[in-house]
Protein backbone atom coordinates (compact mmCIF):
# COMPACT_ATOMS: atom_id res chain seq x y z
CA UNK A 1 0.00 0.00 0.00
CA UNK A 2 1.05 3.73 -0.76
CA UNK A 3 0.48 4.06 3.13
CA UNK A 4 3.00 2.22 4.21
CA UNK A 5 5.46 4.00 1.51
CA UNK A 6 4.36 7.01 3.52
CA UNK A 7 4.91 6.46 6.76
CA UNK A 8 8.12 6.14 6.65
CA UNK A 9 8.51 9.49 6.14
CA UNK A 10 5.45 10.99 8.49
CA UNK A 11 7.20 14.30 9.62
CA UNK A 12 8.60 14.86 5.76
CA UNK A 13 4.84 14.29 4.23
CA UNK A 14 2.89 16.51 6.32
CA UNK A 15 5.27 19.49 5.87
CA UNK A 16 4.66 18.54 2.26
CA UNK A 17 0.93 18.33 2.30
CA UNK A 18 0.84 21.82 4.76
CA UNK A 19 3.24 23.41 2.65
CA UNK A 20 0.90 22.27 -0.49
CA UNK A 21 -2.48 23.41 1.24
CA UNK A 22 -1.33 26.85 2.40
CA UNK A 23 0.28 27.20 -1.08
CA UNK A 24 -2.37 26.31 -3.40
CA UNK A 25 -4.79 27.91 -0.89
CA UNK A 26 -2.55 31.61 -1.97
CA UNK A 27 -3.56 30.78 -5.11
CA UNK A 28 -7.40 30.78 -4.74
CA UNK A 29 -7.40 33.76 -2.70
CA UNK A 30 -4.96 35.92 -3.99
CA UNK A 31 -4.66 36.92 -7.55
CA UNK A 32 -1.50 35.16 -9.46
CA UNK A 33 -0.25 39.48 -10.01
CA UNK A 34 -0.35 40.45 -6.34
CA UNK A 35 1.21 36.18 -5.20
CA UNK A 36 3.86 37.21 -7.77
CA UNK A 37 4.85 40.80 -6.65
CA UNK A 38 4.63 39.83 -2.98
CA UNK A 39 7.27 36.93 -3.97
CA UNK A 40 9.46 39.20 -5.77
CA UNK A 41 10.07 41.94 -3.11
CA UNK A 42 13.67 41.35 -2.81
CA UNK A 43 16.18 41.14 -5.71
CA UNK A 44 20.44 41.56 -5.62
CA UNK A 45 23.35 40.62 -7.74
CA UNK A 46 23.86 37.67 -5.79
CA UNK A 47 20.75 36.02 -5.66
CA UNK A 48 20.38 37.00 -9.60
CA UNK A 49 23.26 34.60 -10.33
CA UNK A 50 22.54 31.96 -7.94
CA UNK A 51 19.13 31.43 -8.84
CA UNK A 52 19.88 31.86 -12.47
CA UNK A 53 21.71 28.61 -12.07
CA UNK A 54 20.16 26.90 -9.45
CA UNK A 55 16.96 26.92 -11.67
CA UNK A 56 18.82 24.08 -13.11
CA UNK A 57 18.16 21.66 -10.55
CA UNK A 58 14.25 21.51 -11.63
CA UNK A 59 15.69 20.92 -15.18
CA UNK A 60 14.57 17.53 -17.39
CA UNK A 61 18.74 17.41 -17.87
CA UNK A 62 19.03 16.71 -13.97
CA UNK A 63 16.92 14.01 -13.94
CA UNK A 64 17.95 11.86 -16.86
CA UNK A 65 21.67 12.67 -15.51
CA UNK A 66 20.66 12.11 -12.19
CA UNK A 67 19.31 8.81 -13.40
CA UNK A 68 22.31 7.23 -15.57
CA UNK A 69 24.71 8.13 -12.79
CA UNK A 70 22.42 5.72 -10.05
CA UNK A 71 21.89 3.41 -12.65
CA UNK A 72 25.79 3.13 -12.73
CA UNK A 73 26.20 3.11 -9.13
CA UNK A 74 23.87 -0.04 -9.24
CA UNK A 75 21.06 1.72 -7.58
CA UNK A 76 18.54 0.67 -10.62
CA UNK A 77 15.40 0.50 -8.93
CA UNK A 78 15.96 4.21 -7.69
CA UNK A 79 17.52 5.25 -10.85
CA UNK A 80 14.12 3.59 -12.97
CA UNK A 81 11.66 5.31 -10.25
CA UNK A 82 13.24 8.92 -10.93
CA UNK A 83 12.98 8.48 -14.43
CA UNK A 84 9.19 6.97 -14.46
CA UNK A 85 8.35 9.97 -12.19
CA UNK A 86 10.02 12.61 -14.77
CA UNK A 87 8.48 11.08 -17.53
CA UNK A 88 5.08 10.79 -16.13
CA UNK A 89 4.92 14.06 -14.62
CA UNK A 90 6.41 15.41 -17.27
CA UNK A 91 4.04 13.92 -19.82
CA UNK A 92 1.12 15.53 -17.60
CA UNK A 93 2.43 18.89 -17.76
CA UNK A 94 3.33 18.99 -21.37
CA UNK A 95 -0.49 17.98 -22.13
CA UNK A 96 -1.61 20.75 -19.48
CA UNK A 97 -0.02 23.29 -21.10
CA UNK A 98 -0.85 22.41 -24.81
CA UNK A 99 -4.46 22.63 -23.68
CA UNK A 100 -4.22 25.79 -21.25
CA UNK A 101 -1.31 27.57 -22.87
CA UNK A 102 -1.42 30.35 -20.15
CA UNK A 103 1.20 33.68 -21.09
CA UNK A 104 4.38 33.80 -18.85
CA UNK A 105 4.83 36.47 -16.84
CA UNK A 106 7.05 38.88 -19.05
CA UNK A 107 3.79 38.62 -21.63
CA UNK A 108 0.90 38.72 -19.14
CA UNK A 109 2.49 42.07 -17.81
CA UNK A 110 2.78 43.33 -21.26
CA UNK A 111 -0.91 42.59 -21.49
CA UNK A 112 -2.23 44.60 -18.54
CA UNK A 113 0.20 47.40 -18.37
CA UNK A 114 2.40 46.40 -15.44
CA UNK A 115 5.32 47.63 -14.89
CA UNK A 116 7.98 45.12 -13.53
CA UNK A 117 11.53 45.95 -12.80
CA UNK A 118 13.20 42.46 -11.94
CA UNK A 119 13.82 41.02 -15.30
CA UNK A 120 17.50 39.58 -14.84
CA UNK A 121 19.67 40.87 -17.37
CA UNK A 122 20.82 37.08 -19.91
CA UNK A 123 17.68 35.44 -18.82
CA UNK A 124 15.84 34.75 -22.03
CA UNK A 125 11.72 36.11 -21.72
CA UNK A 126 9.34 33.37 -22.63
CA UNK A 127 6.23 34.24 -23.11
CA UNK A 128 3.61 30.90 -23.35
CA UNK A 129 3.28 27.59 -21.48
CA UNK A 130 3.05 28.63 -18.58
CA UNK A 131 0.99 26.20 -16.75
CA UNK A 132 1.96 24.91 -14.58
CA UNK A 133 5.78 24.75 -13.99
CA UNK A 134 7.64 21.94 -15.62
CA UNK A 135 10.64 22.53 -13.13
CA UNK A 136 8.92 22.67 -10.01
CA UNK A 137 7.08 18.90 -11.47
CA UNK A 138 10.95 17.41 -11.98
CA UNK A 139 11.64 19.17 -8.85
CA UNK A 140 8.97 17.89 -6.38
CA UNK A 141 9.46 14.39 -8.03
CA UNK A 142 12.75 13.75 -8.00
CA UNK A 143 12.44 15.19 -4.00
CA UNK A 144 9.47 12.66 -3.03
CA UNK A 145 11.11 9.61 -5.00
CA UNK A 146 14.58 10.10 -3.01
CA UNK A 147 13.11 10.89 0.43
CA UNK A 148 10.96 7.54 0.43
CA UNK A 149 14.18 5.70 -1.11
CA UNK A 150 16.45 7.05 1.92
CA UNK A 151 13.96 7.15 4.26
CA UNK A 152 15.82 9.56 6.64
CA UNK A 153 15.02 12.93 7.99
CA UNK A 154 17.86 14.83 7.33
CA UNK A 155 17.79 13.71 3.59
CA UNK A 156 14.09 14.05 2.92
CA UNK A 157 14.54 17.73 4.79
CA UNK A 158 17.38 18.65 2.23
CA UNK A 159 15.53 16.74 -0.84
CA UNK A 160 12.59 19.15 0.47
CA UNK A 161 14.56 22.35 0.53
CA UNK A 162 16.21 21.70 -2.46
CA UNK A 163 12.94 21.33 -4.56
CA UNK A 164 11.43 24.50 -2.63
CA UNK A 165 14.09 26.44 -4.23
CA UNK A 166 13.99 25.35 -7.33
CA UNK A 167 10.47 26.09 -7.70
CA UNK A 168 10.71 29.28 -5.95
CA UNK A 169 13.72 29.88 -8.38
CA UNK A 170 11.22 29.94 -11.53
CA UNK A 171 8.94 32.88 -9.87
CA UNK A 172 12.18 34.91 -9.25
CA UNK A 173 13.85 34.75 -12.34
CA UNK A 174 10.00 35.86 -13.97
CA UNK A 175 9.13 32.54 -15.64
CA UNK A 176 6.22 31.55 -13.69
CA UNK A 177 3.33 32.60 -11.59
CA UNK A 178 2.72 31.05 -7.89
CA UNK A 179 -0.24 28.77 -9.16
CA UNK A 180 2.23 27.71 -12.33
CA UNK A 181 4.62 26.61 -9.52
CA UNK A 182 1.87 24.74 -7.13
CA UNK A 183 0.09 22.61 -10.09
CA UNK A 184 3.54 21.58 -11.20
CA UNK A 185 4.47 20.99 -7.76
CA UNK A 186 0.90 18.74 -6.63
CA UNK A 187 1.89 16.66 -9.92
CA UNK A 188 5.22 15.90 -8.99
CA UNK A 189 4.80 15.10 -5.57
CA UNK A 190 1.64 12.64 -7.46
CA UNK A 191 3.73 11.30 -9.77
CA UNK A 192 7.11 10.65 -7.68
CA UNK A 193 4.41 8.92 -4.88
CA UNK A 194 2.54 6.57 -7.33
CA UNK A 195 6.10 5.87 -9.39
CA UNK A 196 8.02 4.84 -6.26
CA UNK A 197 5.14 2.71 -5.24
CA UNK A 198 5.27 1.07 -8.52
CA UNK A 199 8.27 0.41 -9.07
CA UNK A 200 8.92 -1.10 -5.54
CA UNK A 201 5.74 -2.91 -6.12
CA UNK A 202 6.63 -4.53 -8.74
CA UNK A 203 10.15 -5.52 -7.81
CA UNK A 204 8.42 -7.47 -4.51
CA UNK A 205 5.99 -9.04 -7.14
CA UNK A 206 8.77 -9.99 -9.52
CA UNK A 207 10.79 -11.06 -6.84
CA UNK A 208 7.77 -13.31 -4.78
CA UNK A 209 7.52 -15.29 -8.42
CA UNK A 210 10.65 -15.87 -9.17
CA UNK A 211 11.13 -17.30 -5.51
CA UNK A 212 7.66 -19.29 -5.59
CA UNK A 213 8.78 -20.73 -9.13
CA UNK A 214 12.10 -21.77 -8.07
CA UNK A 215 10.11 -23.56 -4.86
CA UNK A 216 8.35 -25.54 -7.55
CA UNK A 217 11.48 -26.37 -9.41
CA UNK A 218 13.27 -27.87 -6.55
Amino acid sequence: MIWKAVRHCPLFFIVLVSLLIIGLTSCILTSKLNSFTFLNFYHCPFLDLFFSYYTFMGDGIMCLLTSIVLFFLKKKKLALALLLAFLSSGIIVQILKKLLNEPRPSLYFEQIGFKYSYFINGIQKLHSASFPSGHSASAFAMCIVIALYFKDKRVSVLCLLLALFASYSRIYLAHHFLPDVMVGALIGSVSGLLTYYFVWRSAGLYTNVNTDFKGVMK
